[in-house]
């Protein structure tokens, strides 16, 4: 009986870890076609993004009563050096008869205009509905037999929404196929075995097919919104979180192999020592992340449960699927640098124990040097440009849309085919028209009434895109609004990009006290004391604020961008504070755990020891998977990719490395305070 006992939980020992797999086989081929399907339920249009509240939105709801279609505009340009000729207004006439039979395409159409100079034209094309196949079929037509000399473009919002989504296209396949390399490599190097890295990518590319089929779903459903940048971000974060918990299980694994002969033994301890710092990990991440739902911004909400589902994903993977397979592989898994039953330790020695003991030899002076230099970096903080951009700046490439609306902005007013959208009482149309003879005001006229209303719409002599045609409208919304008894309201598409900057830095005011105090009670209740927090909080705000320094300087005097968009410091902050925090939970709770037996200090200087290595490599796979958002050419996330990839690397190789245990040698054990530890 004991015999077929022993023999029945060898089975089980492999059988389990067996259909663990099989399980995560079937959900990767399941679910990992839906990543490529992603783009199919995301929407690139930033008025859909905007809360009812929001006058720009009211302005929409309000105009549905004067038209019953929701046309999205495509302005059509042509331009000759020498002056344009009959033979090119007649082509563009040609063409704009057969773009009326284009799907997407509402009648009617406008005239062909000639500019002022007599060297442009200009047709605008309405389009209802997802404009890109729409603008795609147009600019085919438009290249079709295009007199020699003669410049066309698609612009307008149609045509910029076109090439977002083009943009964002990339993000199925070169993407991933970046990402994956870049971490492929690194395991490579770390690891320097042909196996393990495989396991730990089969494990990312397991949780991005759950997370991909699960925001799918939802997305689909109407549940949440999805953007193209909400797509790259989660490919980001299932790819770069998957890999660092697999990092700190692995590196335990390896450590526990040394010291137990049986290897399901030692993935049992190895689960047991880093289950709790990879779930809080993980759940500091996600309720991070959810503090994006209190964003008045439907995008930034979007982004809250879609970044949270993937690094739910990544934490599931990482806990069920990897120790299930190195459990089946054991030692062969590191193949051909086998950990041996009984060897030494390799950690103790190297370049972290000659770090560890420089910080035990010198912490204040440490501590206080490294500060330094961060608030160095902080000091640069205000030259950061972040109170928004103009449409075309989006784009870092040439596309037809940016060259179009230069075109545009030098032969006609800056706003024509975007006009402001003036709605009022309509007994009050003529105190509305002289309040709208603002400056930038080229002209304005009554476009229709309906229900005691009357649309106004004003022609801008500024680019409707631009941060000038912002100004511009702040200053007609002021005006109009003074109008007794008029109740007026400004839209359009200039008064969306106004409002979506004021409601993102209305956000930024909001939800980033909110994120410090959900991680800093996160951290109470991980390590049972409220001082050591305060202390990781304040110094990962300290490296957030060095990085946005450092950013500042690269972007304006480096790369010479126009600016940012004002989200781009809040999603730094939550990204960097909820994923920089994760490096400082992976030492302290090693450092707590060593503390108990070896003392405050020589347990912070064991745990740097042991855990230098492991941390380093997974700080430096998150930067370079965060890195490779780079490749697709959107200034948002170019910018989040240099601000994520730099911080990471600056919390893993300065904060964690030198000064968070510089700082807990120094206080020595009150920093458990208020916990037995301090006593």
């Amino acid at each position: 009986m004991v015999e077929l006992t022993g023999r029945t939980v060898r089975r089980l020992r492999w059988l389990v870890p067996a259909l663990i797999m099989i399980g995560w086989l079937a959900i990767g081929g399941f679910g990992g076609p839906f990543a490529g399907k992603l783009s199919d339920v995301s929407e690139n249009d930033n008025s859909a993004f905007l809360p009812a509240s929001a006058e720009a939105t009211e302005v929409q709801r309000l105009q549905e009563r004067f038209t019953r279609n929701e046309a999205v505009p495509t302005i059509v340009v042509a331009e000759r050096a020498g002056g344009v000729t009959p033979a090119d207004r007649a082509f563009l006439q040609e063409r704009a008869a057969d773009a009326a039979s284009i799907e997407g395409v509402v009648q009617p159409l406008s005239p062909v205009i000639p500019s002022r100079d007599g060297k442009a034209l200009q047709l605008v094309v309405p389009m209802t509905g997802e404009p890109n196949e729409a603008v795609e079929e147009l600019r085919g037509l438009l290249d079709r037999d295009r007199p020699d000399g003669l410049d066309v473009y698609a612009a307008g919002p149609a045509g910029q929404i076109a090439d977002l989504s083009e943009a964002f296209g990339g993000i199925d396949g070169m993407l991933l196929l970046v990402a994956g390399s870049v971490v492929a490599v690194i395991l490579i190097i770390v690891y320097r075995s042909p196996l393990l890295p495989f396991l730990v990518l089969l494990s990312g590319i397991f949780a991005l097919g759950l997370a991909s089929l699960t925001v799918y779903l939802l997305a689909d459903s109407g549940t949440l919104a999805l953007n193209g940048q909400s797509q790259g971000i989660l490919f980001i974060l299932v790819f770069g979180a998957a890999t660092d918990y697999a990092l700190l299980l692995v590196s335990r694994f390896r450590e526990e192999l040394r010291d137990t002969e049986d290897r399901y033994v030692a993935i049992r301890k190895a689960l047991r020592g880093t289950i709790e710092p990879i779930a809080a990990s993980a759940g500091t991440v996600i309720l991070g992340v959810l503090c994006l739902l209190f964003s008045d911004l439907n995008s930034n909400r979007g982004l809250g449960p879609v970044a949270a589902i993937g690094i739910g994903a990544s934490l599931l993977a990482s806990v069920t699927f990897l120790p299930a397979v190195l459990a089946i592989f054991g030692r062969a898994a590191f193949w051909p640098f086998r950990p041996l039953h009984g060897s030494p330790h390799p950690e103790g020695k190297g370049v972290w124990g000659r770090i560890a003991g420089l910080v035990d030899r010198k912490p204040r002076a440490i501590w206080a040097v490294t500060a330094l230099v961060l608030l160095a970096g902080a000091a640069f903080v205000p030259q950061l440009k972040a109170d928004g951009t103009s449409q075309t700046d989006v784009f870092l490439t040439e596309v037809d849309s940016v060259a179009g609306q230069e075109v545009l902005s030098r032969h006609f007013p800056g706003g024509v085919g975007s006009p402001a959208i003036v709605i009022a009482n309509a007994q009050q149309t003529d105190a509305v028209l002289e309040a709208t003879r603002v400056d930038g005001v080229s002209s304005a006229e009554p476009a229709g009434t309906r229900d005691g209303l009357v649309l106004i719409e004003a022609v801008l002599d500024a680019p409707a895109d631009s941060e000038r045609a912002v100004g511009i409208v702040q200053s007609l919304r002021d005006s109009v609004r003074a109008v007794e008894d008029a109740d007026a309201k400004v839209g359009g598409r200039t008064a969306v990009q106004l409002d979506t900057q004021e409601t993102s830095k209305r956000d930024r005011m909001v939800i980033i006290p909110i994120v410090l105090v959900v991680v800093l009670a996160v951290l109470a209740l991980l390590l049972r004391s409220l001082l050591a927090p305060l202390l990781l909080v304040a110094t990962v705000v300290l490296s957030f604020a060095a990085t946005m320094g450092v950013s500042a300087l690269v972007f304006n005097h480096v790369l010479g961008f126009p600016g940012a968009d004002p989200a781009v410091p809040l999603f730094g902050f939550v990204f960097l504070v909820a994923l920089g925090i994760d490096y400082n939970i992976f030492l302290m709770t090693r450092v707590r755990e060593e503390a108990r037996t070896r003392g405050t200090r020589e347990g912070t200087r064991y745990g740097l020891t042991v855990t230098g290595g492991v941390i380093t490599s997974a700080g430096v796979v998150l930067a370079a998977t965060f890195a490779a958002l780079a490749v697709l050419p959107i200034l948002f996330l170019a910018q989040i990719a240099f601000i994520v990839a730099f911080g990471v690397l600056l919390d893993t190789l300065i904060v964690r490395s030198l000064l968070v245990p510089a700082l807990t040698i120094d206080i020595g054990k009150k920093v458990w305070w208020p916990s037995a530890l301090s006593r």
